[in-house]
């Protein structure tokens, strides 16, 4: 296991650190992985699950979520050469209430966007 987390730091944080050696409870991290980065960065409609906010998910098994060695594709223009990190137990991923990732596999939808602080209300 002698890799570093790169991109693939949420996988690596709740399969390696908090199921594996337990730093945290499993709701703790998802609420450091969704909540607090959201609020970090001014992203006021994500990070939770409430009526009326973006629906992000990603639907993983808490018991199989890891990451594993890095590897190379070559997938970019001119048949260039670029390192992913696939991860395991990551089920099912929804993007502003539709579903990207089902059974592990794309489901060709991008609903994704661009997203941009937003300041705070002003009184």
């Amino acid at each position: 296991m002698g890799y570093d987390a790169r991109f693939g730091y949420c996988t690596t944080f709740l399969g390696r650190w908090v199921r594996d050696n337990g730093i945290m409870s499993l709701e703790e991290a998802v609420s450091k992985l969704t909540f607090h980065v959201a609020s970090i960065f001014g992203l006021r409609d994500r990070g939770l699950l409430r009526s009326g906010l973006a629906a992000d998910i990603v639907v993983f098994d808490p018991k199989t979520v890891n990451t594993v060695a890095p590897e190379y594709v070559q997938d970019l223009p001119g048949n260039e050469r670029r390192m992913i990190q696939r991860a395991t137990g990551v089920h099912h991923t929804v993007v502003n209430g539709e579903v990207v990732i089902e059974n592990g596999a794309p489901t060709g939808t991008y609903p994704g966007q661009v997203l941009r602080n937003t300041p705070p209300p002003r009184d």
